[in-house]
């Protein structure tokens, strides 16, 4: 065998379980999968937004089984599992929304856009995005 063969790398597969925990990402990439993660929500949940938005339109009577189903559930199904929902709900469009903005400033400024700009602006999607959700989780939870 050469010498160049002998210094080859050895790539070997990933172990899931073993590497994968270990493995740090960047900020961007949770941006990233998130991102997808989101919009995969958003996009499962949309008739249950529909039947909110029709419920809450309709007229006053459905109305009031609307505010019923966040207060007392409907059928088997109790109230705070449907405010949960509603609270992925708003992350998902939170953050969804947030992250679009993000990559839509990334595209129209590329010139200016930097490995240490993606970092901070990654970070500040993810803080954001949290602290709307906790802000209008508190509402949905009657804090305020």
């Amino acid at each position: 065998m050469t010498e160049l063969a002998k210094k080859r790398p050895e790539f070997r597969n990933i172990h899931a379980l073993q590497d994968l925990p270990t493995y740090r990402m960047a900020p961007a990439a949770w941006v990233s999968i998130l991102h997808r993660i989101s919009g995969v929500i958003m996009f499962l949940l949309l008739p249950f937004i529909l039947w909110m938005f029709d419920k809450s339109l309709s007229s006053e009577i459905s109305f009031e089984t609307f505010k019923a189903a966040f207060n007392v559930g409907i059928g088997f199904v109790p109230g705070w599992l449907i405010k949960l929902v509603t609270l992925a709900i708003i992350w998902a469009s939170m953050h969804h929304l947030i992250a679009g903005l993000r990559h839509l400033w990334m595209d129209v400024s590329h010139t200016s856009v930097t490995k240490e700009f993606g970092k901070s602006s990654a970070v500040t999607v993810l803080v954001s995005s949290i602290a709307l959700t906790v802000v209008l989780g508190a509402k949905l939870f009657g804090l305020y």
